[in-house]
């Protein structure tokens, strides 16, 4: 019975081994390892970008850039009077055709654009446009009568005088009563610059700058300023003047 009851209540003998210890308990199972981080190679990496690589027209871009900023500042040079129209055209078409070859160029990929670029022709063509004073006469206002003429001043009086009559006569209506220029035959332009005491006209080889006019308009000043005693007193000696004139004649320059 006693037996029976250990049996019952009795805790269950533990299990030895052959030398009588604890089996040993079964290995732990190790965590599961990260996926391994793949590091990129040359083989995975993209292509490098296109925008990267160098622009084989940036040299042509950045000289049509120059070109187009040449051309605004052509249109500012007009704009305060430095240069003439055919200046100004001539130099326009110039600067455009020069652009369109180049353009041309890049886009047929034919040809070294560089053998388009005219750097320095501009400055031919500026001076090739630029108008000359190859003459003048300074007439009297009271008489009427031409007081001395510098230079080849080469124009046909059955020309000049009606136009110097109708300056006078009616200035404000012509002429806007102050220096006016008009254009004559074979091109060439005539310039009057009134004064208190004499009248200049001057002979330009094409249409002068309005810069030009006001050098010439100064021009006349100082003649008068500088000979107002002579001038003043008729009948005036043409030898006795000084002629600030003969500095400028056929040297005229834009700013």
């Amino acid at each position: 019975m006693l037996d029976r009851l250990r049996r019952l209540f009795g805790s269950a003998p533990q299990q030895k081994t052959e030398a009588g210890k604890r089996p040993a308990l079964p290995p732990a199972t190790p965590p599961a390892a990260a996926p391994p981080t793949l590091t990129p190679s040359s083989e995975t990496q993209p292509a490098a970008s296109a925008a990267s690589a160098p622009d084989p027209d940036q040299g042509a871009k950045e000289y049509l850039a120059r070109v187009q900023a040449k051309i605004a500042k052509l249109a500012d040079d007009f704009a305060a009077g430095h240069i003439n129209r055919a200046q100004f055209q001539d130099l326009y078409v110039h600067y455009q055709k020069e652009i369109r070859t180049i353009e041309q160029v890049i886009e047929s990929r034919q040809g070294d654009w560089r053998q388009a670029m005219t750097d320095g022709l501009s400055v031919s063509i500026r001076r090739q446009n630029l108008a000359r004073a190859v003459g003048y006469a300074i007439y009297e206002n009271e008489s009427g009568m031409p007081l001395v003429t510098l230079g080849k001043f080469e124009v046909d009086p059955t020309l000049l005088v009606p136009m110097l009559s109708s300056y006078r006569a009616a200035a404000a209506e012509m002429f806007g009563g102050g220096l006016r220029s008009t254009g004559i035959e074979n091109g060439w332009w005539l310039c009057f610059v009134p004064g208190e005491d004499t009248t200049l006209i001057a002979l330009f080889t094409v249409e002068p700058a309005p810069k030009q006019l006001e050098y010439l308009e100064n021009l006349h000043r100082t003649f008068e300023s500088a000979n107002r005693n002579k001038l003043a007193s008729p009948p005036v000696d043409p030898t006795t003047l000084v002629f600030p004139h003969e500095f400028y004649l056929g040297m005229w320059r834009t700013a």
